[in-house]
């Protein structure tokens, strides 16, 4: 059996696997995430660590369970995040995560620092952004000296829980990617960038492959987890990039979408490919050898959720009599509506944007209302409006020259038969499901098979694991629609710019 774990933002997850990739158990552990401040988002690794270890001794207590079974494991989490220890390892101030908002400053120093952007894209392949590591770590130097002064390592959010199951300071190519401290291109930290940056290189922890073996269980942690002691621990990867192991993402031409809170477009590279702009994340993927490009819009699951909540109060009260979720209720309906919603557009930047738009400022908008429109129509533009926006990161992939055999889609919204078949359409390719839902923690454990022997190489490890259950293809007469509709939504962010910005201000 191979374990997988996943240091996540809402909780640590533990799922065992046998080696025919068959979920044997698994069990989550939520802890708190705190708002100290507008715009600040932090967690306190501790609670990282004992969420692990209950949900590592739930899923050994699965009755059937033998512990001297497992083969690996294999770690996985949230990218970004910034943990500071002092020589004694202990933790320095709350982790800042991947979604704090405070670093947008240091983001522009750091550039300006640099010499723009085409110099950080040479250095790191991506833009500094306050979601990543290195801007944070100039944040605690100027706004906390005091803390700043006892620094001795840095680590990311999964490789903290390593070093407590190993006593190991290491991280591995994927997560590395996402920290604007590390060259993508070479696959090793960036001596340009930590040298700008006045970052001594010992704080940073030895960074290797996905699959690599980091170290091995402590007794002080087997003790603590219920784990025997010695069991390799592999590097795993960042959440993206072990999601999509975990999904078959191990070669070109078939390319994730996952339609959750946020909407990824995730895209395996067999070569370093430079985004000109840095539009799209071009990390380093868990697959040795490999990259991978990978957008990001901020509101996808979530503008169908702001939906439900704000307008939806007549669904939510038939679904308490019925018992049906009320998405499915709203799907009905929108299904009701023609492709195109008849001339009605929205756009779904709630939260601002991300791909292609780095926007803050960006906004939400319905456009092309008129008295013909009904509740069906909004629903129908909503679920269309997200999907063109994925079609965007999308479109930049293609620009790569990455081919687009096949989608697998993946997140909340793959549960929807009608919004698979929109994303079909508008993508005008096939979207498929596959037979694993667990993301990156199974991702995690099949690493964790490769760097133990117990799997080749990765691509027999997905073989092994993972298959195609389902299957939507486009529709001729939709994609037709899509197609003629999609330069006008293009249009809407550049002709809606100055008011966006005239609003926030």
């Amino acid at each position: 059996m191979l374990l997988g774990i996943d240091v996540s933002t809402t909780g640590a997850k533990a799922l065992l696997v046998n080696t025919q990739g068959e979920v044997v158990a698994s069990a989550t552990e939520e802890y708190p995430l705190y708002t100290p401040k507008p715009l600040w988002s932090e967690q306190n690794p501790e609670d990282w660590w004992h969420g692990c270890q209950r949900a590592i001794r739930r899923v050994l207590s699965t009755p059937g369970v033998d512990h001297a079974q497992i083969q690996g494991i294999g770690l996985t989490g949230q990218m970004h995040g910034l943990v500071l220890l002092d020589k004694g390892d202990n933790v320095l101030r709350p982790a800042i995560l991947w979604n704090d908002q405070r670093t947008g400053p240091q983001c522009e120093e750091i550039t300006r620092r640099a010499g723009g952007l085409e110099r950080v894209l040479e250095w790191t392949a991506n833009p500094v952004l306050p979601g990543f590591t290195a801007p944070k770590i100039l944040w605690v130097r100027q706004n906390e000296p005091e803390v700043y002064a006892r620094v001795a390592h840095i680590l990311l959010p999964k490789d903290y829980v390593r070093l407590r199951l190993t006593g190991e300071y290491a991280t591995e190519v994927s997560d590395a990617s996402g920290t604007s401290l590390f060259d993508v291109r070479m696959r090793r930290w960036s001596a340009e960038m930590t040298g700008l940056l006045e970052i001594p290189p010992a704080w940073l922890p030895a960074c290797a492959e996905s699959h690599v073996v980091s170290g091995s269980v402590t007794r002080e942690a087997a003790q603590a987890t219920g784990l025997p002691a010695g069991t390799p621990v592999v590097g795993g990867g960042g959440d993206q990039a072990a999601q999509a192991v975990g999904s078959g993402i191990v070669r070109s031409g078939v390319i994730s979408v996952t339609s959750g809170t946020s909407g990824v477009v995730f895209a395996h590279l067999d070569r370093f490919v430079a985004e000109p702009e840095g539009r799209l994340h071009i990390f380093c993927h868990a697959v040795p050898g490999a990259w991978h490009a990978m957008g990001v819009m901020l509101s996808a699951g979530g503008a169908f959720r702001w939906f439900r909540d704000a307008l939806g109060q007549p669904e939510h009260a038939v679904a308490n009599l019925t018992k049906e979720d009320p998405y499915e209720i709203l799907t009905r309906e929108a299904a009701t509506v023609p492709p195109g919603a008849e001339g009605l557009l929205f756009l779904p930047y709630l939260t601002g944007e991300r791909c292609p738009y780095p926007d803050p400022n960006a906004r939400g908008a319905f456009v092309g209302l008129t008295l013909r429109h009904t509740k069906a129509h909004l629903v129908r533009a909503v679920l269309e409006g997200v999907s063109f926006g994925l079609r965007d990161s999308l479109e930049l992939i293609k620009q790569l020259g990455v081919p687009i055999e096949q989608v697998r889609a993946s997140g909340g919204g793959a549960r929807s038969a009608l919004w698979r078949q929109i994303q079909a359409d508008v993508f005008n390719t096939e979207l498929v499901l596959v037979n694993v839902t667990e993301g990156a923690a199974f991702g995690a454990a099949l690493l964790a098979g490769v760097g133990t022997g117990v799997y080749k190489d990765v691509h027999e490890a997905v073989n092994k694991a993972i298959r195609v259950i389902s299957s939507t293809a486009p529709q001729p007469d939709a994609v037709m629609v899509y197609q003629r509709l999609y330069p006008s939504y293009r249009a809407l962010y550049r002709a809606l710019k100055p008011t966006f910005d005239a609003l926030t201000n």
